[in-house]
């Protein structure tokens, strides 16, 4: 079980990793582009494929056809850990070494687009105060991180308890 979890655990992890890199060089240079943020979440699901594949791999080779759906979504969940951190670690570096301020330019853009919009001074004044929030955030590496699990350990754990109760066989 381990070596199924830890193989398609990394190549979901490499998925993310590339397709969060290239994601985040296209915001760098166009930050009006919605583009990137297509890229970076195709990537997660293309990456969380091999959730659903790792699963199935272990119940038809390794587990004679069958598994619990409580062992399904064990491989699961581990094999989406190991891509999630795989992410967050690259983030960390990036933002760290390539982007240092990327905070300040995604809430200097959100602000502008709120206004842009139209909304009343009221509501933006409440998007000032959230992107404030999260540059405080980010200035805390834990909480950076905590953040950035947010992004993707959430869909990982939906398609690994989606995952399992399609593959699931007594």
């Amino acid at each position: 079980m381990k070596k199924t979890i830890i193989i398609y655990g990394l190549i979901a992890g490499f998925i993310t990793t590339v397709m969060m890199v290239i994601s985040t060089i296209i915001h760098n240079q166009n930050p009006d582009s919605k583009g990137s943020e297509i890229i970076g979440f195709t990537g997660m699901f293309v990456a969380f494929i091999f959730i659903f594949l790792g699963i199935k791999n272990y119940r038809d080779k390794q587990n004679q056809g069958v598994i619990s759906f409580a062992q399904a979504f064990k491989i699961g969940f581990l094999i989406c850990l190991i891509a999630s951190t795989m992410y967050v670690f690259t983030w960390m570096v990036e933002c760290h070494f390539f982007f240092p301020d990327f905070m300040e330019k995604y809430a200097a853009h959100a602000i502008e687009e709120a206004r842009k919009s139209g909304i009343s001074a009221a509501e933006l004044s409440k998007t000032k105060e959230e992107m404030n929030n999260y540059l405080e955030y980010y200035k805390n590496p834990l909480l950076r991180m905590l953040l950035t699990y947010m992004e993707i350990l959430p869909i990982g754990i939906v398609i690994a308890l989606l995952s399992s109760l399609i593959l699931k066989k007594k």
